[in-house]
């Protein structure tokens, strides 16, 4: 199978040495004919091109690995490259959850397949194993650390008395974490990890818009020391649930009890934990993100499309988010906190509260009235299941 990749950054480098080492005889029948990079100065090997007409127009290559990254012009590279009935394999999590419909309608009228392994928990055989237990059983939820940056950021915070800038930059030194981190600390990079995951385990589309997202910019030491003294470690953890009729999904900071297998993921790894009724919970472990895990996945995919394995598209029903039937008690700190004073249960402090049980969607309502910017706030689980 001849191979078109495009980018050699991070991922890219990794999926090229995987391949060119040819360790195992599945990865002997990939080729990588022509590698994508952006400037004429990064060309370095006789594969590389600065032209993406070299790629998605030659007939001889079969699929195209899509590892730039961002919305454009990776949308465009890969609408051109299912276009001419070639199978795609990205780790673009950003750019498929913006054009999820389209994309997956396309390869399936193309007669190709769209594959997103490494898009969603890195190296953890994560949406494969969603399909494996869907062709038994109905999943019915999902949680889960899904993204490496704030794990290590909270780790640090709750190992290390940090605080938020302070790890943040440590995370940042040690290349967790972007120039930008916005995407990872707002819970964006999660929320695109929630929709991608409802898309393959519930078999909807679900609109990243219509997800409660609540993120860790304005956590503080205060907020890591009480929940540790009250027997918690605070995760970002990005869940769905599916109902008879609707499909929840939520990104929120987690107070999570100590003897939760989630409160021991340490520094940048993912833990992902799914539910079904002859299955139970299942969760993987391991590294999310980096060049070798993520590019392991995709690999992984491509030796799925050499064995023709798990090749059909499944373009999936779209579905309005409800979150009214999630309800649970929050941590919330505001400057604001007087104007929620019918639905504080306990006070922690002039700034702190905890709340009576209420929905995601009732959540949603009270951050509106304390139109407070810097607010911060938790989900509060009191069982380890």
């Amino acid at each position: 199978m001849k191979i078109g990749l495009l980018g050699h950054g991070t991922v890219g480098s990794g999926v090229r040495k995987i391949v060119d080492e040819k360790n195992t005889k599945e990865i002997s029948q990939l080729e990588i004919s022509k590698i994508l990079v952006r400037y004429e100065k990064d060309i370095t090997d006789n594969r590389m091109t600065v032209d993406i007409h070299d790629i998605v127009d030659d007939s001889e290559i079969d699929v195209v690995v899509e590892c730039i990254g961002g919305d454009e012009p990776a949308f465009s590279y890969v609408k051109a490259a299912l276009f001419n009935g070639k199978h795609v394999v990205t780790s673009n999590k950003k750019m498929l959850v913006n054009h999820l419909e389209e994309l997956l309608e396309l390869a399936r009228t193309r007669g190709v397949s769209l594959k997103y392994e490494a898009a969603c928990g890195g190296g953890i055989p994560w949406m494969s194993n969603l399909d494996r237990t869907k062709r038994i059983d109905d999943i019915q939820s999902f949680r889960g650390i899904f993204n490496g940056t704030t794990n290590y950021i909270l780790s640090k915070m709750s190992d290390e008395g940090s605080e938020f800038a302070v790890a943040l930059k440590e995370a940042q030194a040690c290349g967790y974490a972007e120039f930008d981190p916005s995407d990872d600390i707002d819970g964006m990079d999660t929320a695109y990890k929630v929709v991608l995951s409802s898309c393959k385990g519930f078999g909807v589309l679900a609109n990243v818009g219509d997800i409660d997202i609540y993120g860790i910019r304005h956590i503080s030491a205060r907020d890591i020391a009480y929940a540790c003294e009250h027997g918690y470690v605070c995760k970002l953890i990005g869940s769905g649930v599916k109902s008879s009729s609707t499909v929840s999904g939520t990104v929120i900071p987690t107070f999570i009890p100590k003897q939760n297998i989630f409160a021991t993921i340490p520094a940048n790894f993912n833990a992902i934990k799914s539910d079904s009724k002859t299955l139970g919970k299942m969760t993987y472990v391991g590294q999310g993100a980096g060049s070798y895990p993520t590019a392991h996945a995709v690999v992984q995919d491509l030796i799925d499309l050499v064995l023709h394995q798990d090749t059909e598209v499944s373009t999936g029903v779209s579905i309005c988010v409800d979150n009214m039937s999630r309800v649970s008690s929050f941590y919330v700190r505001s400057a604001n906190l007087n104007r929620m004073e019918e639905v504080i249960e306990e006070r922690v402090d002039e700034d702190t509260c905890i709340t009576k049980r209420m929905s995601f969607v009732e959540l949603a309502s009270v951050m509106k009235i304390l139109e407070d910017d810097a607010v911060f706030v938790a989900e509060v689980m009191h069982d380890c299941k």
